[in-house]
């Protein structure tokens, strides 16, 4: 016998709340970077930009994944056809044990042969070196964008400076007379 819908409590029926699913994190789905090296573009003219793996041990994955990295201090270094990230700080993970990592040891980058080759050859040239610019997640990798650099001098950081306070003046100047 169908139920009568005159009577309200036989018509309810309480619903199971639906668990919503939980969003994963920016960082690991690869939608913002872990790190990211801002003083690199104020203190060198970036040019040809390369995208190496980075060998890693499990707990600095995890504390990238909880955003202590820094590249702050940190350059690539060629030598014997392999490549390494120096000076770039991964902090410990906040649950590790005795078997945590240190925080400044040298990382290997992973790079195919050609790309190596041809790195070789841009550093030699006077003046250029490799900048590590940020850290991110691509298919649960972390991967590693390297800058090849050249290094600017205070004049050259005031004119860049100057530049990009003309570009926002006129862009501001343009919103405004967009308003009237």
């Amino acid at each position: 016998m169908p139920r009568s819908l005159s009577n309200p409590t036989a018509a309810y029926q309480p619903k199971s709340p639906v668990a919503k699913p939980k969003d994963r994190d920016p960082v690991a789905s690869g939608q913002r970077d872990a790190a990211f090296n801002r003083a690199a573009s104020h203190n060198y003219f970036l040019t040809d930009r390369f995208e190496a793996g980075v060998s890693l041990r499990g707990t600095e994955v995890k504390s990238i994944r909880e955003g202590k990295a820094n590249l702050k201090d940190s350059y690539g270094l060629l030598k014997d056809g392999e490549c390494f990230l120096l000076n770039a700080h991964i902090g410990p993970f906040s649950h590790g044990n005795l078997m945590n990592h240190d925080s400044l040891r040298t990382r290997k980058l992973l790079l195919h042969k050609g790309e190596l080759r041809k790195l070789e050859g841009l550093t030699r040239q006077k003046g250029f070196t490799l900048i590590p610019t940020r850290l991110y997640f691509r298919n649960g990798r972390v991967k590693c964008e390297l800058a090849l650099a050249k290094g600017k001098q205070d004049w050259d950081k005031r004119e860049t400076e100057r530049r990009r306070e003309a570009d926002k003046e006129a862009r501001a100047a343009m919103a405004r007379s967009q308003r009237r």
